[in-house]
């Protein structure tokens, strides 16, 4: 279940509260996915799941603006756990950091990083994104089980 936000004070919009917060597609389509520009994002989101899923990954996890209360954030960021990842089956977009992830926004509507990689000095991705960049508050994502998209085992 997807809680309810919670303000940080000095951040502009409420956030999950911290932790990572286990959802289904589905879950986060009605939560997320409401508006036409979420829609058009959680389109993205279900694409990258998708192309992530078929390489063997097991977990991404979700953060920007798309999973706050922003009402038409620009795209959605995240990362995925490379842990038993098929690098001949993984799209090479997700592999792509140039020009602001520019190809990644292009096919996904969003940005994704590899989660264990450094963000900044000892700090990984999925460290970075459960802390609030307004306010270094720590903060709330929400993590996906892809191997539960075809049933298969979690």
């Amino acid at each position: 279940m997807i809680p309810p936000f919670v303000q940080l004070p000095g951040s502009p919009f409420a956030v999950l509260p911290p932790g990572i917060h286990w959802a289904t597609l589905e879950e986060i389509k009605a939560r997320f996915g409401q508006t036409a520009r979420r829609a058009w994002l959680f389109e993205g989101v279900l694409a990258v799941a998708e192309a992530l899923r078929q390489a063997n990954c097991a977990h991404i996890y979700l953060d920007g603006s798309f999973v706050t209360e922003k009402p038409e954030p620009n795209d959605f960021d995240g990362c995925w756990d490379a842990t038993g990842v098929i690098a001949a089956l993984l799209d090479p977009v997700l592999l792509e950091f140039a020009n602001g992830r520019a190809s990644q926004k292009l096919k996904y509507r969003g940005e994704m990083f590899v989660a264990g990689f450094a963000n900044s000095g000892t700090e990984t991705f999925l460290d970075f994104f459960q802390r609030d960049k307004f306010t270094g508050a720590a903060k709330g994502i929400v993590g996906i089980k892809l191997k539960a998209i075809d049933g298969a085992p979690q």
